[in-house]
């Protein structure tokens, strides 16, 4: 059952309806484009028209859940040390980039730790800012609560990573959520490796009456 806490209290289906969360980072974001983000133990093969990976790490950038989704048209928009592990029509980014790919407009932003070395800042790896259905969306990657976060401005929807050990714990992504102030946040990276719902169920209370959280179903 999906959950959903937070201003209004009631889900508003409009907003998020289109996505789906497959477990751990991976989102199917349905529009004039079907994207994907980060795939990982996908059950079945479909067809993407843009791939999202966040980082080389082995549960965002999997070659052989790639190739399930993969269409001779399929963009994959990854860092370089991914697209060294992958085929098809790759395009290489950095943090900072800005551009547009089939009418999506895409901007890359930095995901690192702050308080921990799983993730430095020095490796380059990203989060995206992408708009499906006239919405904006923020997918966070592997993060910590960044000092970038403070810029991002009118995002729609924010996918926040909440299970703590390689990333954001629940209440910091929650301080995250407040600084960036997204009229949807919905909590990812738990229940696959590490963290569970309980993570997801923590995210949302801390934000209940300030920013309204949407927790999916895995599909």
């Amino acid at each position: 059952m999906t959950i959903a806490v937070g201003e209004s209290g009631a889900l508003e289906g409009n907003m998020t309806k289109d996505i789906q969360w497959l477990g751990h980072d991976t989102f199917k974001i349905l529009g004039d484009r079907v994207v994907y983000t980060d795939p990982f133990r996908l059950k079945a093969k479909d067809a993407a028209d843009i791939i999202f990976i966040t980082h080389e790490h082995h549960d965002h950038c999997s070659p052989e859940d790639v190739q399930k989704i993969l269409q001779p048209d399929t963009i994959i928009v990854a860092p370089a040390d991914c697209a060294e592990k992958l085929s098809g029509h790759v395009k290489v980014v950095k943090p900072g980039d800005k551009f547009s790919i089939a009418g999506i407009e895409i901007e890359v932003v930095p995901a690192y730790n702050t308080n921990k070395q799983f993730h430095t800042k020095d490796m380059g790896w990203v989060g995206y800012i992408f708009a499906v259905n006239n919405k904006r969306l923020y997918l966070a990657g592997d993060t910590d609560f960044i000092p970038e976060m403070k810029t991002l401005r009118n995002i729609d929807i924010a996918l926040l990573p909440v299970s703590g050990t390689y990333v954001m714990t629940a209440e910091e992504a929650a301080e995250a959520a407040l600084t960036i102030r997204p009229k949807r946040a919905i909590p990812m990276h738990y229940g696959t490796i590490v963290g569970s719902r309980k993570d997801a169920e923590i995210f949302a209370e801390k934000l209940r009456g300030k920013v309204d959280v949407i927790i999916l179903p895995p599909e």
